[in-house]
């Protein structure tokens, strides 16, 4: 007797438009994308206000504001540096290539403090309580100090896919 009667012949398999790049989402999709934005926001708020509390030449969100204002500006600041190192960032590392190689990689710091300074020059464009007073001193120390405490946050904090 023939075995291939007697099993059920499959569909074949649903090839997806052209351009799609794959199943459709699935319904929780969006949540987690939010989600993980929300974190990846939390985390840089963090990070920049232990930078503005360590470092005397980092300014954000003093003065006579209330803490409900100084949240919203440390939330603000937070997603223009997201934006920034998303953007720009990727453009000064490649740029700056040679001279992270002949560094070893020192020079990634530079970078740091660089997307530092130009959250800071936006976050003044847009009126928000953030200065940096020198750019050696205060914005690579700054940038050292972000790393770090994003690095540790980020080994803490789960990561969902």
């Amino acid at each position: 007797r023939c075995r291939s009667r007697s099993r059920a012949r499959r569909a074949p398999p649903r090839a997806w438009p052209a351009g799609a790049g794959g199943p459709p989402p699935q319904p929780g999709w969006a949540w987690g994308s939010v989600k993980n934005f929300l974190i990846r926001v939390g985390v840089n708020g963090v990070a920049l206000w232990v930078a503005a509390l360590v470092l005397p030449g980092i300014n954000l969100a003093e003065g006579d504001l209330g803490w409900g204002r100084k949240l919203w500006t440390i939330f603000f600041v937070a997603v223009i540096f997201g934006v920034v190192n998303a953007i720009i960032k990727p453009i000064a590392q490649l740029l700056s290539l040679p001279f992270i190689v002949l560094t070893l990689g020192l020079f990634i710091f530079i970078v740091n403090a660089f997307m530092l300074q130009l959250t800071e020059w936006l976050s003044g464009w847009l009126d928000l309580s953030f200065s940096i007073d020198q750019f050696f001193w205060d914005a690579v120390f700054g940038a050292i100090i972000i790393t770090l405490v994003s690095w540790v946050l980020n080994v803490v904090l789960p990561e969902n896919d």
